[in-house]
């Protein structure tokens, strides 16, 4: 069974007598481990599909089932929980927040988790230590380079071991040499823990590090095609 069924999935933004329409009649699935890049111009649906799928917004119309279970049969508490423990994001921002550690940043979702608070300390390390962070564990962002800041949302994401990971445009402030660091970083994850990984992009590069592309226009799908030469990321310097 696909952990991601989407049905006719559709989103309408209204104001005042104006709809807007973002998606329209999205179905996919996605199974348990996949490496899955969504690919569109702006405004094709891209951002807002995956706010869908991180429970993050809800559809308009159409279905929606995580793990067997539909959206609608979660109550709000039950998707806070589910988004927290088996959902992490990567945004472009970093959202990071300053002056603060990495550390202390990276321990943040443990706050909600109900995991014991004597863990929080080895699991964060643990997170930071499998993103080539470790040299880094107490310093505060403003100290650190994009691509490092970017990892370091990357730790925050994993600390929880979720199911999925979700990663809308984790490139998008870096430059060219960071961004393949930190897709390296994301690609290692997937291998080595078997995470489902849902990237948002526009950029064909960083697409390829997928096993999957999906491209949206005007919030249809355009077509979805596996990747025949995938890219493989560099190791980053620890």
């Amino acid at each position: 069974m696909p952990l991601i069924v989407v049905e006719q999935l559709e989103k309408t933004y209204s104001e005042g007598d104006i709809v807007t329409p973002v998606l329209r009649g999205i179905s996919l699935a996605i199974n348990k481990g996949e490496f899955v890049a969504i690919m569109g111009p702006s405004g094709s649906g891209k951002s807002t599909l995956l706010h869908i799928l991180g429970f993050l917004d809800t559809p308009t119309a159409g279905s929606y089932r995580f793990d067997g279970k539909s959206i609608e049969e979660h109550s709000e508490e039950e998707l806070a929980r589910v988004r927290n423990k088996k959902f992490g994001f990567v945004f472009q921002a970093f959202n990071l927040l300053p002056r603060t550690s990495v550390l202390e940043n990276v321990k943040l979702p443990l706050l909600y988790s109900g995991v014991n608070e004597g863990e929080w300390d080895a699991l964060s390390r643990q997170a930071i230590g499998a993103v080539g962070l470790s040299h880094r564990a107490e310093y505060e962002p403003s100290q650190l380079s994009g691509g490092e800041k970017q990892r370091a949302a990357i730790a925050r994401a994993l600390v929880n071991t979720p199911q999925v990971i979700f990663a809308d445009e984790p490139t998008g402030n870096l430059d060219s040499k960071s961004g393949e660091l930190v897709m390296g970083t994301i690609q290692k994850m997937h291998q080595e823990r078997g995470h489902t990984i849902i990237l948002i992009t526009h950029e064909t590069y960083t697409a390829e590090y997928a096993e999957r592309i999906i491209r949206l226009k005007d919030g249809r799908i355009e077509s979805d095609t596996k990747v025949a030469n995938r890219r493989t990321g560099d190791s980053f310097v620890k």
